[in-house]
């Protein structure tokens, strides 16, 4: 509640709250106590002045307006006769409830003023103090018990008997209530009608109600059995909104928080939270705040919410006085001034005015200062002992009542010195039901409305998530299912709240300890240890017998005024700590352990007509397996998706029904719903928790789980909220994911089985729970585990469309941007898995097809398939702007289309074979999808990657389409020109494609490619010059191109260290051109000069002759050495580097050639000699060619010798050829 400017001193006590040296009374002797007070809430007008009476007024004359109700008085008027005000024994409550968010933090006592006051006069008082004390967090309560009314019910209703018997023990064999004298009943009387007289103002109240008359007979009212009734309510019983019958009316209904549904759940918004739990009973419970006002009184270091009736007046030299009447024959003593200057301080009332009479009769009014009170005449006392008293009682409080939940009773005997302290509740339990102790269900519904209190605060961090566990664990301790099903359920929900479920991974990353203890932490379980005697013994052999059932002891009321004599020796306890979770399943498994709780609170309240025949939780829902035999494949599911989409858009028109017969709005039905839907949300965690740990067997079972709560949730909810829709779309998004990488993952496929059939007990028993609401077999399309890769992989994308779809029937495309484009990608990505598998399953077929011309019809359905889910992902990726991965699907599209290119390729028969239109056309396709894929990227930076590889297919194709046009060139529909330039122009584009400058690790593959492209080109043009007559200009440019091209393809080869064959062929054939181009020549000057370039080209074999005799020689090392460890290994396998049969036939070709041109240069040089005289470099020359020819003629005839001999030959052979050349140049060259 908000702070209200109340009666009395309303106004400056608002200044009090900020300046509290207002609100402090100084006293002389230097004796200062700091008090101040805020009045937080008043029902009583602004105070009017009194009425100052007349001498000799006759105060036993009651005045007109006696008993009527005055809004001035408030209840005081009427109440002081005593009659109304008996034994309120759960006024705290009352304040608690209003006033719930200063408990269990902020106050340390909650309490009636009357009961404080009688706490402080303890040690000047012979009087007896009866009082239930109870803790909440690091607030107590007090209340008076008034034992003799409570023993008088009891003696009518044999209730308390255990507590009757043990107090008869304790004090007195015989006990007897006092009656009061008629001397008091006389004074309550005129001290009634004097404030009545006081009010100023005609006094002209309502007419009397009827209970006047009782009032007037208070002496005697005041004993009856009603009063004893009223006072105090029955053992609690099932409240009334709880029964069955829900117009039943009983005395039990209590109070209960509407925002119990705690405002911070994710899933439901402010308009879905669950209205009142119960019917407001405060006041047929006696709970309810009824005093005047209620005070946030600091009294020294104690915070003290305070309820007090004293009437307030105006007048006097201050704003605000309080009335007292005294009799001028009796002195005032030290009990009355302690009374009347806590009154004045609690009220934050600056003057007493006290009116003397003498029977009755008016003599005198007179002035006192508050803080000259503990001054005045034969009532002396000492404002700091008063302060030592409280901080001693408190601490002597706090430090023994410490189980929360529980009920303690302060007792004093009349005229005893020794307090003691009682655990009723453990008495209680010893001897008859908890629920004897009427204080259980105010306590239990305190604890769970401070929990409640402190879950709803915004600011509220996790530092209070152990204190508010600890509230509702301890709430849940003092409720019985079966009387109190609703609390129970709601406080397992909010126990289950407590727990983050999407909370980051690093818990501890957190700017608070979560286990941080605040001075509230308490231990509802470890026994207490007990103090040192400094404190306060807690056992002495002299005691009644009965005493050792005290928790704790004050052995004299003296000990009380000595200056920190109970010091608090409360302890921190770890009992109070958050519950660390090392992980996230061990959080869900406690979320789902309370969901469980509250499931069964629910279940039990609903009546049972009707209802399904009772499961047995032991025995386990069997989850249905089917294998591909029985499965219906992707067709039955289309089925089932139709099914479940027209179910989800029958959700809008709200046609539902709960099988168990709960009623739609009921607290069973909202509670359920929030409760299946934190379970759906717990096993949701685990599924992805499993799926990270790549537990696909186990990710399914928990998604499963999660689907059946929300199908549940459908089946009862009549309208489906925007968040729990997208919740559904992350749960089939999920399911899709798991369904995928269980096709991904087929070779543990039994490992993942018998994961998805284990069930806990928790599990098999939530289960039955929803099964009392629906079938749960909408989902169960999405959630089977099959064993066909093609079913799995069609369930994966049934779940991503399912998704989607609710996404834009429910219009939240737009207000969850991130899911729609989460839910388009997968279904890209699904959709391109499903795709490959497709042309996959066709590039399959089409290796066992039989030698045949056609194409089979399957191929052609499967490239069918295989291209619609290329070209849906394309327009999914495209639709969110995701070029990289719609030019990836592209790219895949151009595969597919190379695939159904060569299945178009005509089978080598009765004819030669030819490159066939079909081929062309769709190599052509593949061709145009590449470029697509490259224009959708539009510049490398994008993705340097995928660009790469979209360049690499591209130039692979076209450079597959000239490689058949070339080898198997369709002579029958073209002219070999055509064919050349179309072969011509295919290759180079696929040099453009072919990137051989940038480092990589497909640098090598693009050189070798560049290299084989320009060596088909050279050939090409060589074997044109050779086959061409005629044009001698297509000629000249023919050997030149050809030339180009070989120079071209060596460079590269050359670069390569792992392609020796490859440059010794291109050598050769540059060698032959060399001898065609020698042919045609007439000079021998023109013919010696091409002799030696061939020469040269031969010399510069030599890198390739090491590199081959280096993996020679690397084999038989090897061999060698597999010998000496005995292993026998085929010498064909352990070069896999190098062919030697392709090394054999282009060396026999190397020697031929070779021999061919040294006998032609050593003819050629020695006719040159006859005819004009040596010259020496020529002669130099000729020696050494004819030296090489003659060691080359021996080597070849030597049949003998080993490859890697005849290669050394080689080897030695060239480098004196090339220490010739070397020699002669700017020789004959």
């Amino acid at each position: 509640m908000e702070e209200l400017c109340g009666v009395g001193a309303a106004a400056p006590l608002r200044g009090d709250a900020e300046d509290p040296k207002q609100g402090s009374a100084l006293f002389p002797g230097g004796n200062e106590v700091k008090s101040s007070a805020v009045v937080k809430y008043s029902s009583a007008p602004p105070q009017g002045a009194f009425a100052r009476l007349q001498e000799k007024t006759d105060l036993k004359l009651p005045p007109a307006n006696w008993l009527r109700e005055s809004a001035k008085l408030g209840p005081a008027g009427t109440t002081i006769l005593g009659n109304n005000k008996k034994s309120k024994p759960f006024s705290s409550f009352g304040m608690a409830y209003d006033f719930i968010d200063s408990v269990g933090n902020d106050v340390d006592v909650v309490s009636d003023s009357e009961n404080i006051k009688k706490l402080l006069k303890i040690p000047y008082s012979k009087s007896h103090v009866s009082m239930a004390v109870h803790r909440i967090g690091r607030t107590l309560l007090l209340d008076e018990l008034d034992i003799q009314e409570l023993f008088m019910r009891s003696s009518q209703t044999g209730d308390w008997t255990w507590l009757k018997e043990f107090y008869q023990r304790l004090i007195d064999q015989k006990w007897q209530r006092k009656k009061k004298s008629k001397e008091h009943w006389y004074q309550k009387a005129i001290l009634s009608k004097f404030l009545y007289y006081s009010i100023n103002g005609d006094g002209a109240a309502q007419p009397v109600p009827s209970t006047s008359k009782q009032h007037q007979e208070g002496p005697v009212s005041g004993e009856s059995d009603e009063a004893g009734r009223a006072s105090w309510p029955a053992p609690f019983e099932m409240p009334s909104s709880l029964s069955e019958d829900p117009g039943a009316s009983n005395q039990g209904s209590v109070p209960l928080e509407p925002s119990y549904i705690v405002g911070h759940v994710a899933s439901a918004p402010k308009e879905q939270n669950l209205t009142t739990l119960f019917n407001d009973g405060e006041n047929s419970q006696g709970l309810k705040n009824d005093f005047v006002r209620n005070i946030l009184w600091t009294f020294e270091d104690i915070h003290m919410l305070v309820g007090s009736n004293m009437p307030i007046f105006g007048g006097g030299r201050y704003p605000a006085v309080s009335l007292r009447l005294r009799d001028n024959n009796k002195p005032i003593n030290v009990l009355t001034g302690i009374d009347y200057w806590l009154d004045n301080l609690i009220c934050n009332v600056p003057e007493l005015v006290m009116c003397f009479h003498v029977n009755g009769i008016v003599q005198k009014y007179e002035m006192i200062k508050t803080e000259d009170i503990p001054n005045l005449e034969n009532s002396n006392f000492s404002t700091k002992v008063i302060k030592d008293i409280a901080q001693n009682i408190l601490s002597f409080l706090k430090s023994n009542c410490t189980k929360e939940g529980h009920t303690y009773w302060l007792f004093k005997a009349s005229g005893s010195d020794i307090v003691k302290l009682y655990d009723l509740t453990t008495l209680c339990e010893e001897t008859e039901d908890k629920y004897q102790n009427p204080f259980t269900m105010p306590v239990a519904i305190l604890l769970y409305k401070v929990a409640c209190n402190m879950m709803l605060k915004k600011n509220q961090n996790k530092k209070h998530y152990g204190t508010i566990r600890t509230l509702l664990l301890n709430c849940l301790k003092l409720l019985d299912n079966g009387r109190h099903p609703q609390i129970i359920a709601s406080a397992n929900y909010m126990l289950s709240e407590l727990f983050q479920l999407d909370e980051p991974k690093k818990e501890d990353s957190t700017d608070f300890p979560i286990n941080g203890n605040s001075d509230e932490s308490y231990s509802e379980e470890e026994e207490e240890m007990p103090d040192s005697d400094e404190n306060g013994s807690y056992s002495n052999s002299s005691d009644p017998p009965d005493d050792n059932k005290a928790v704790a002891i004050i052995k004299s009321v003296g000990e009380l005024s000595v200056p920190e004599k109970y010091k608090s020796v409360h302890r921190i306890r770890p009992s109070c700590a958050f519950p660390v979770c090392h992980g996230t399943e061990e959080r869900c498994r406690l979320v789902l352990n309370y969901v469980l709780e509250g499931l069964k609170s629910v279940d039990s309240s609903v009546k049972k007509e009707g209802d399904l025949p009772a499961a047995d939780p032991s025995t386990p829902i069997p989850l249905k397996y089917e294998d591909e035999s029985t499965s219906g494949g992707p067709e039955c599911l289309e089925k089932q998706m139709a099914l479940f989409l027209d179910k989800m858009g029958s959700f809008q028109k709200g046609k539902h029904s709960s099988q168990s017969g709960m009623i739609p709005g009921s607290w069973q039905y909202k509670m359920k719903l929030q409760l299946i839907l934190k379970s759906s949300k717990a096993y949701y965690v685990l599924s992805d928790a499993a799926m990270i740990l790549q537990k696909y067997g186990r990710a399914l079972r928990y998604i499963k789980l999660a689907l059946q709560c929300h199908d549940t949730y459908c089946c009862l909810c009549a309208s489906m909220l925007p968040e729990v829709l997208v919740f559904l779309c992350q749960c089939l998004t999920l399911c899709g994911d798991i369904q995928l990488m269980l096709a991904q993952n087929a070779n543990n496929r039994a490992a993942y089985l018998e994961e998805y059939n284990y069930q806990t007990k928790e599990d098999q028993e939530i289960l039955h729970s929803l099964h009392r609401e629906s079938r749960c077999q909408v989902f169960a399309w999405a959630t089977d585990l099959s064993t066909d890769l093609e079913c799995q992989l069609s369930v994966s994308c049934k779940c991503y469309e399912a998704a989607y779809e609710i996404l834009l029937f429910s219009n939240l495309k737009n207000q969850n941007p991130e899911q729609r484009i989460q839910v388009l990608k997968r279904m890209g990505n699904i959709r391109n898995e499903i795709g490959v598998f497709y042309m996959n399953q066709a590039a399959a077929v089409q290796t066992e097809r039989v030698v045949s011309k056609n194409v089979s019809t399957t191929e052609q359905q499967l490239w069918k398939k295989s291209f619609s889910c290329f070209e849906k992902g394309i327009q999914n990726f495209e639709s969110i702007d995701d070029a990289t991965n719609a030019a990836l699907l592209l790219c895949n599209t151009g595969r597919l289309m190379r695939i159904c290119a060569q299945a178009h390729c005509a089978t080598e028969g009765d004819f030669k074979r030819e490159f066939s239109p079909e081929e062309a056309l769709y190599y052509n396709k593949a061709i145009d999808y590449y470029l697509k894929a490259l224009r959708s990227l539009g510049k490398r930076d994008v993705h340097p990657a995928v660009w790469d590889s979209v360049n690499w297919e591209l130039s692979t194709t076209y450079f597959t389409m000239a490689t058949l046009q070339q080898d198997y060139a369709p002579l029958s529909r073209k002219a070999q020109e055509q064919i050349e330039k179309e072969v011509s122009e295919a290759m180079m584009k696929s040099l453009k494609y072919c990137d051989v400058d940038t480092v990589s690790a497909r640098q090598p593959l693009c050189q070798y490619r560049a290299a084989t492209i320009h060596h088909r080109l050279a050939s090409m043009y060589h074997s044109c010059l050779r086959n061409q007559v005629g044009d001698e200009h297509l000629r000249k440019q023919h050997r030149v191109l050809a030339d180009l091209h070989y120079s071209k393809a060596v460079r590269l080869f050359q670069l390569l260290k792992d392609a020796p064959c490859e440059f010794l062929r291109v050598q050769l054939e540059r060698v032959a051109f060399a001898e065609f181009q020698m042919a045609s020549q007439n000079s021998s000057a023109g013919k010696l000069k091409t002799l030696s370039g061939a020469l040269d080209i031969m010399a510069k074999t030599r890198g390739a002759f090491q590199l081959i005799r280096k993996e020679l020689v690397a084999e038989s090392e090897q061999i060698s050495k597999d010998k000496s460890s005995a292993e026998s290994v085929s010498p064909n396998d352990s070069s896999a580097g190098l062919n030697k049969e392709e090394v054999l036939k282009l060396l026999s070709i190397f020697e031929s050639r070779m021999s061919f041109l040294l006998l032609q240069s050593i003819k050629l040089l020695t006719s040159t000699k006859k005819k004009i005289g040596g010259v020496n470099e020529e002669e130099v020359v000729l020696k050494t060619n004819k030296q090489v020819y003659s060691l080359l003629l021996r080597a070849t005839a030597n049949k003998s010798m080993t490859l890697l001999e005849r290669i050394e030959v080689i080897l030695n052979l060239l480098e004196q050829l090339a220490q010739t050349s070397d020699a002669s140049s700017g020789g004959v060259q």
